[in-house]
């Protein structure tokens, strides 16, 4: 059925559901007691007509003669009881010397006459649909004195029967119908008061506003039934509000991030304008901004890989990596820049690791630029990599200064700069190590960082089986 025909409200359609199933077990109780009770009454009706024939053939029995049983007509008729009954006593294949028949009822041909040695029973009773619906049974009947067979023949019309079971139709029918109205108001007053968590649950759905995202569904007076629903609801939330705070956060850092480099070619631009050039100056103009062009630049390409990565758009393959070629080639790739800044490498790997040798290269130029960056002098910046049980693990550890866990923690975080030695603070966008942590995310892997007492910065690569 289409939807369409549905009413909207859940109360309403439960409701009626409830109604029809109420419908069905009430209609089907009514109608077993009207059929049970309908063939009470006409079992009991056969049962009085019956006990009534085998009165009248014991008196038969116990008459002299037929003459005795004429004069007695007046005790016969009396003996029926109900003004309507029918009571015919006649010798085989003669009129009846008593006939009660106020009705004028013609006698069926198809009564079966009970023979003289056998009881009467129900099966013997004959019931004719007429008006008046009759039931007829009859049975042969020997006097006492002079032998003679009598034909005793009794009919009882089913007036006050009818009528009771036309009153118990009414009744049957009139309480069901009321049980339905009332089951049916029950369930929808129940619904109600059921489905007041739902709208409690609609109320404080109502005031989450962005400027609001603190709002929870409460959970401890949720119905059972509910409380999943209130529990996954109120964890969309967190995600929610946890995903808002890092775009607001994003934007601002985004945006103070921007202003500084286009700030930059603004003034120098308008210096550059306030009056006539040499080729020269123009030169070494255009190398600064190009300089900052390429910051913004790098800054967009971060970016977008980070959206791309956070939005699951980029689907990666994996392959075997040997680890100790890696960091070995990327060891000699940054040989040079190490010996500017007074520093030298240590590799130690073995084994591979299920990554996208990309992505990983990407991901370790970062950390080790980071190192050259905050490496004290005459230190050793080691790239380490060897297997697990789990998978594997890629490291990089270098020698500066101490970083309190308050700073560690956030080492992740897009535009975060710990900046632990103050020095070229503007080299850094604060993007290498959320990238590094997004290209793990892509791995299903872990990002960690630890320091030590003495200095120690330790980031590792946990790459799964």
């Amino acid at each position: 059925m289409s939807e369409r025909w549905f009413p909207r409200s859940l109360a309403v359609r439960v409701t009626l559901l409830c109604g029809l199933i109420a419908f069905a077990m009430t209609g089907m109780l009514g109608a077993y007691f009207f059929f049970f009770a309908r063939t009470a009454i006409n079992a009991h009706a056969d049962d009085q007509l019956i006990g009534r024939a085998e009165h009248f053939r014991n008196l038969v029995g116990d008459a002299r003669n037929v003459q005795d049983l004429r004069d007695q007509s007046l005790m016969f008729a009396a003996l029926l009881g109900a003004t309507t009954d029918v009571l015919i006593l006649r010798r085989v294949g003669e009129p009846p010397f008593i006939q009660v028949n106020p009705g004028g009822i013609a006698v069926p041909g198809a009564l079966a006459l009970v023979p003289t040695d056998r009881r009467m029973t129900t099966a013997d009773v004959l019931r004719t649909e007429d008006h008046p619906q009759m039931h007829w049974v009859a049975g042969l009947a020997r006097s006492g004195m002079d032998g003679a067979m009598v034909e005793v023949l009794t009919g009882h019309p089913l007036e006050s029967e009818l009528e009771m079971i036309d009153r118990s139709r009414f009744h049957v029918l009139r309480s069901t119908l009321m049980s339905i109205a009332v089951s049916v108001l029950l369930v929808y007053l129940a619904l109600r008061h059921g489905l007041r968590p739902l709208r409690r649950v609609a109320a404080h759905a109502a005031q989450i506003h962005p400027i609001n995202l603190s709002i929870r569904f409460p959970e401890h007076d949720a119905p059972r039934e509910l409380r999943e629903m209130v529990t996954v609801f109120n964890a969309m939330l967190d995600r929610i509000a946890q995903g808002y705070d890092r775009l607001s956060q994003f934007s601002a850092d985004l945006a103070h991030e921007i202003r500084t480099p286009v700030g930059a070619l603004i003034g120098q631009t308008q210096v550059a304008l306030n009056r006539v050039r040499t080729p020269v100056e123009y030169q070494q103009l255009l190398e600064s901004n190009l300089e900052e062009l390429t910051r913004l630049s790098l800054i967009v390409d971060n970016i977008l890989f980070l959206a791309r990565a956070d939005h699951a758009m980029l689907d990666i393959a994996l392959a075997p990596l040997a680890m100790a070629d890696e960091l070995q080639g990327i060891a000699e790739y940054f040989e040079g820049p190490a010996e500017e800044a007074g520093l030298r490498f240590s590799v130690q790997a073995s084994g591979t690791a299920m990554a996208n040798a990309p992505l990983v290269r990407r991901a370790i130029h970062n950390l080790v630029v980071n190192a050259l960056r905050y490496s004290r002098p005459d230190t050793t910046v080691r790239l380490i990599g060897e297997p697990l049980a789990s998978g594997a693990l890629i490291a990089v550890e270098n020698d500066g200064v101490f970083i309190p866990a308050e700073q560690l923690a956030r080492l992740f975080d897009r535009f975060y700069r710990a900046d632990a030695t103050g020095e070229r603070p503007a080299e850094s966008s604060g993007l290498g190590l959320s990238i590094v942590k997004a290209i793990m995310d892509l791995h299903r892997g872990q990002a960690r960082v630890t320091c030590s007492e003495g200095g120690t910065i330790r980031f590792e690569l946990r790459f799964p089986a």
